[in-house]
């Protein structure tokens, strides 16, 4: 089930710390390492930094986006500091945890981690569910990636451990949550490109001017994590949204 858990690095510039974030996996039983729009790819440094890991840093995956390292999975959490300008869903580390292990049981999901001078663009952060973010020090936040990426890792195979050792009930795991069935990133995708498109043709939003609407809409459905049968009906309603707003332009016509 760990393997379902995906850490994706995102821009990383220097060979060293995949080859640490790769040791960092590994010492929590995870093996799904995905490399997106790097700017290095691993080497000598890598392989030794990686200390008997160089399993991992073989089979990585490597990608030209976000999108395309996300786009199958149920869940995705991104690091990310408390922001004052991107009011989003957070998670302390525990929490990420346990979300990502109970969501695993059903499939893929995906931890991010941004680029080492300026972490992840606020578009790829809208991209996930969830933010979490590491309490540390307030006088000194100064985590290297790989810190951030064990410290995220040993959360997950605590909430592993727990789930693995219950029996009648599950300890410190969201089971409610892994019985639910999620949509894809792409398909949450697909849903938000569609939202946005009906608005546009209703004027609820103006092209020229369209403000944070659809910020504040990602923000919600993140809040509220959609499932695939309500993200269908929701579909649905636009479809039909759309029906009625091209029957009327053709009789303006």
């Amino acid at each position: 089930m760990l393997s379902n858990i995906r850490v994706v690095l995102v821009g990383t510039s220097h060979p060293g710390n995949i080859g640490s974030t790769a040791r960092a996996m590994k010492t929590m039983g995870l093996s799904t390492l995905y490399l997106a729009e790097p700017k290095v790819e691993p080497d000598g440094h890598s392989i030794a930094l990686a200390a008997g890991a160089s399993d991992i840093l073989k089979h990585a995956i490597t990608v030209g986006s976000v999108e395309e390292a996300i786009a199958d999975c149920s869940l995705v959490i991104a690091t990310s500091a408390r922001s004052r300008t991107l009011d989003w869903p957070m998670l302390e580390p525990r929490e990420a945890g346990e979300k990502l292990v109970g969501s695993a049981l059903n499939g893929p999901v995906a931890i991010v981690f941004g680029r080492e001078n300026n972490g992840l663009t606020n578009e790829e952060l809208q991209r996930c569910d969830y933010h979490v973010a590491i309490p540390a020090n307030p006088e000194y936040t100064s985590l290297n990636l790989a810190q951030a990426v064990q410290i995220i890792c040993y959360e997950a195979r605590v909430a592993h451990l727990a789930q693995v050792q219950s029996t009648t009930e599950v300890v410190a795991v969201e089971a409610d949550e892994s019985e639910q069935d999620y949509p894809s990133s792409k398909e949450r995708e697909n849903f938000f490109e569609h939202l946005e498109n009906t608005l546009f043709s209703t004027n609820f939003i103006v092209k020229n001017h369209p403000g944070q609407v659809m910020t504040k809409l990602r923000r919600l459905f993140s809040r509220t994590r959609i499932e695939r049968q309500e993200m269908n009906i929701l579909r649905g309603i636009l479809t039909s949204v759309d029906k009625v707003v091209a029957k009327n332009e053709t009789k303006d016509k």
